[in-house]
């Protein structure tokens, strides 16, 4: 083969490499655009059937408060509350001022379910151990590598209880250390993979305040 057709060959793979790259960035750029609206199409189906459930609740909730002593309590060991939105179980809503994501959060996570939005790992807010895994896509938990110190984090279940933290320690853990994810005393972990998958950027977090909702009482922690 001469060196001019070797020349043309090499071209035209460097040629079909670059294509494939621009390709895979592409796709990229489409999937996190894709899950960033799935995400905000299922933060403004709960606030729509928020606002029409106070519409309707209002007149009753009025009657009934007058005729309670006081608000129930809701109990650590009980289950979160869930609200359906297009067949998908969400538990709360997460916000992180700093990153300016609003999320919702998945019941329970799934590989396919992690492509719409971060997912209760596993815990509770009522037990102070829950823990929320996210792909790195940007608009998800791609950017919790520049989370610092003091930084706030919210959660509110699906009964407007409000729980408020603070960003403590940012560690970088392996994917086979599932013990070491789940141990220690933080009352919420938020994590995701780094590109490639190589490692997991985790964030701790300890509770900084709990703020009752509208639609249940104060949380009984024991």
């Amino acid at each position: 083969m001469s060196h001019k057709r070797k020349g043309g060959l090499w071209i035209t793979l460097g040629l079909l490499l670059i294509a494939a790259a621009l390709s895979l960035v592409c796709y990229n750029l489409y999937d996190a655009l894709r899950a960033e609206q799935s995400a905000w199409q299922i933060i403004s189906s709960l606030e729509e059937a928020s606002e029409e459930e106070s519409r309707i609740a209002a007149p009753a909730e009025a009657s009934e408060k007058a005729a309670l002593p006081q608000e129930p309590v809701l109990e650590a060991q009980m289950e979160m509350p869930v609200k359906t939105v297009d067949g998908i179980e969400i538990v709360g809503i997460l916000r992180i001022p700093a990153l300016e994501l609003e999320l919702p959060i998945i019941s329970q996570w799934s590989y396919p379910d992690l492509q719409t939005a971060p997912c209760r790992y596993s815990g509770s807010a009522y037990l102070n151990n829950l823990i929320l895994c996210g792909h790195n896509y940007s608009s998800h938990f791609g950017r919790l590598k520049e989370l610092r110190e003091g930084d706030i984090v919210t959660f509110t279940d699906m009964d407007g209880n409000l729980f408020t933290y603070e960003m403590a320690e940012r560690e970088t853990l392996m994917p086979t250390s599932i013990e070491e994810m789940t141990s220690g005393d933080w009352d919420l972990t938020l994590f995701t993979c780094t590109v490639g998958g190589q490692s997991r950027v985790t964030v701790r977090c300890t509770l900084a305040e709990r703020e009752a909702g509208t639609n249940a009482g104060t949380i009984d922690k024991k």
